[in-house]
């Protein structure tokens, strides 16, 4: 099974900005066919994010967050704006599955990679 490395997390506040990365050193990270996963405290692991053919974002961080294909890098990466505290939680990268497959989203988190922490404090 392919595994993939999150990267770029951290601690801001209110308002504040990050970019996460995903990148793979086993494989070429495709173009299209990666979902950003969430797994905020007390929660269940939701896709926020992915970019299969056409960028897809949950309605809780659309018009926030911008998911990056890099060809050059290797890598998918996450633009995250106007961060609020409810999106704390550790982030992971996986496949992407159709944003109704909540079943499949829920196994998602951890399953390829370790994820990168992402705080946001008020």
């Amino acid at each position: 099974e392919a595994r993939f490395l999150e990267s770029g997390g951290g601690s801001v506040r209110t308002g504040g900005s990050l970019r996460i990365s995903c990148t793979s050193s086993g494989i070429v990270i495709p173009l299209s066919g990666i979902g950003w996963y969430r797994q905020a405290p007390g929660a269940e692991c939701e896709m926020v994010a992915s970019n299969d053919g056409a960028p897809w974002y949950a309605d809780s961080v659309k018009g926030r967050f911008t998911i990056s294909p890099d060809s050059a890098k290797n890598a998918v990466d996450l633009q995250m704006n106007m961060l609020k505290p409810d999106d704390t939680g550790v982030y992971y990268c996986a496949p992407n599955y159709h944003p109704s497959a909540r079943d499949l989203h829920r196994t998602m988190c951890g399953r390829y990679g370790q994820g990168t922490q992402v705080t946001v404090s008020a």
